[in-house]
């Protein structure tokens, strides 16, 4: 552990996790790479959760303990012989670490039961595939043994999407299934396997001319915070939703055509840029997390690439009020999109002032001169992107736009200064955790109309919890609405208490006309909520789909409430 010199900070944990270790499971990203609370955040932290300097003194939990080998496989030996036969010797794991793992996302209730050497319900073996081929044989043998089947991605999960309720079997798409498929310039698609990551894919894309002997170099345009542990595989599966997708679109407008391995049969759809052949298949797949089959290939659109044509910007409001109708005003205009737009309620925009050192300096008086005063002003920040011409008239049409709803114009330091963070912010979740103190996010879609309501009474709930700060923001916009992404921090010894606290918000988002996810996906936190939130209809065409690709029930049980 290391410590600043004045010694009245917390000791932060800056070791690599031991190996073979809880740490090192539940541990977000790069093991060797951390983050902290700036001292402004710190000391919000403090102030609002009541905690004092002997509160960050002593650690607890780090979960350092190493992980014991005592859960056996429950799959016979034969059959575990049947799977090394196919994916060979080096690609089969039995071992506890491995199948803990390979079974655990970064949901609070995760690291929570990691960090109290807590192992629940994990896979009997981790398979990692070479190829569809590979794929196609295990799906096809464990339909016919009745053996569970999941798929682990890149392990970012945080709606408990990896749990495996019934043992079974886990397939690591990552570390070989990672590969181009195809490239085609002159349709500005990508076709790849899904295990493939997204800086990889990313790097891919912007190296074309390089890497692809492309004319031009591409973005894929999606971007989550997970970005760098995630995969191509998940962003689909999962339905996600990127930094950027206010320009780019969400997972979901990116998939031309997908390949699926079921237990009844493979089959890829079409790759034509739109039909009028019926329902279509293609968009019944997209966010099925691994229910109805595996998917082993997708193709998707890419864009242009023009780093250079991107316009930053940020704005102060003096109230919420008319930070969203400025918002509402740049998604209704139809002047063109910006890529990133971020609009910070009153609570989330003074921690932003406080975090990055604003608060109390120059620039700070000089908006409170302005009638931005700390406890109603909100941020909204964003940039432009695509070719030149166009970012640049967007850019400016914002600025108008902004100004007329009451905005101060801010320049774009407050976005470089979030861009400098966005990936990197993550990491400080384990130095929280590891004083007790909780941080856990929920989302949600929500029409314009019901955006206020929303917000104002998932936020009474959140704070009728005493001690906890509750930020929140709307970061991806449509014509017919937004999302709401609800940051609270709190301490909670309990982890029964907290997962009833949690839930409670899930509760109170569906009581307030909020979907029930808006891109972390469903996973089995979710599942329990579907029926409600879809109706017994719409859930019933789901299980009849499941019962077309899945009859015996091995693909993700529980997955999608189903």
């Amino acid at each position: 552990m290391k410590s600043r010199p004045d010694d009245t900070t917390p000791g932060w944990i800056e070791q690599e996790p031991e190996p073979f270790s809880f740490r090192s499971i539940f541990k977000w990203g790069a093991k060797d790479r951390f983050k902290h609370p700036s001292t402004g955040f710190l000391n919000i932290i403090k102030q609002e959760l009541g905690l004092s300097q002997a509160d960050l003194k002593s650690v607890a939990h780090t979960g350092n303990e190493r992980v014991g080998d005592h859960q056996k496989p429950g799959l016979r030996p034969e059959e575990i012989q049947t799977f090394e036969t196919i994916v060979g010797k080096d690609n089969l794991f039995l071992d506890t670490y491995s199948r803990l793992k390979y079974t655990t996302g970064k949901s609070m209730e995760e690291i929570y039961a990691l960090r109290h050497q807590t192992i629940g319900q994990i896979c009997d073996v981790v398979l990692h595939p070479r190829n569809k081929q590979d794929i196609k044989r295990i799906v096809s043998f464990c339909h016919e043994k009745k053996i569970p089947v999941h798929v682990y991605g890149g392990g970012s999960s945080v709606t408990l999407g990896l749990r495996c309720l019934k043992g079974g079997v886990t397939l690591v798409m990552s570390t070989h299934m990672n590969r181009r498929v195809a490239f085609n310039e002159t349709n500005q698609t990508i076709t790849v396997e899904p295990g493939m990551m997204g800086p990889d894919y990313e790097a891919l894309l912007n190296r074309a001319p390089e890497e692809l002997g492309a004319e031009n170099r591409y973005t894929g345009g999606h971007f989550p915070q997970s970005f760098e542990f995630s995969s191509v595989g998940g962003w689909v599966a999962a339905l996600g939703s990127g930094q950027a997708s206010s320009y780019y679109g969400d997972a979901c407008d990116l998939v031309i055509s997908q390949e699926y391995v079921t237990p009844t049969g493979s089959f890829k759809t079409h790759d034509f840029p739109a039909t009028a052949t019926g329902p279509k298949l293609n968009d019944i797949m997209k966010g099925s997390e691994g229910c109805f089959g595996v998917l082993v290939g997708v193709t998707l659109k890419i864009f242009p690439f023009y780093p250079e044509a991107a316009n930053p910007f940020a704005f102060m409001f003096p109230d919420l009020q008319s930070g969203i109708r400025a918002a509402r005003q740049i998604s209704q205009a139809g002047y063109g999109m910006p890529s990133v737009l971020r609009l910070s309620d009153p609570e989330e925009t003074d921690v932003a002032m406080k975090m990055y050192g604003l608060e109390g300096g120059l620039p700070d008086r000089f908006m409170r001169l302005k009638g931005m005063n700390p406890g109603s002003r909100c941020l909204l920040m964003g940039q432009t992107e695509g070719e030149k011409a166009f970012s640049d008239t967007v850019f400016r049409q914002i600025k108008k736009t902004g100004k007329s709803c009451q905005g101060l114009y801010l320049t774009g330091y407050p976005m470089k200064k979030w861009q400098k963070g966005r990936f990197s912010d993550p990491y400080m979740r384990d130095a929280l955790n590891d004083f007790g103190i909780l941080i856990d996010t929920l989302e949600a879609s929500v029409t314009w109309e019901d955006l206020s309501n929303l917000h104002s009474q998932v936020r009474a709930y959140i704070k009728g919890h005493t001690h906890t700060i509750c930020m929140t923001h709307a970061s991806h916009f449509y014509a017919q609405g937004t999302n709401l992404y609800f940051i609270f921090i709190t301490r909670m010894d309990d982890p029964d208490r907290f997962i009833r606290f949690q839930r409670g918000i899930i509760e109170k988002i569906l009581e307030n006309k909020g979907s029930l996810s808006h891109h972390h996906g469903v996973g089995k936190m979710m599942g329990p909520y579907m029926e409600a939130h879809l109706g017994t209809v719409q859930m019933d065409v789901l299980r009849a789909i499941k019962r077309h690709f899945d009859p015996h029930g091995i693909m993700n049980p529980g997955g999608l409430g189903l």
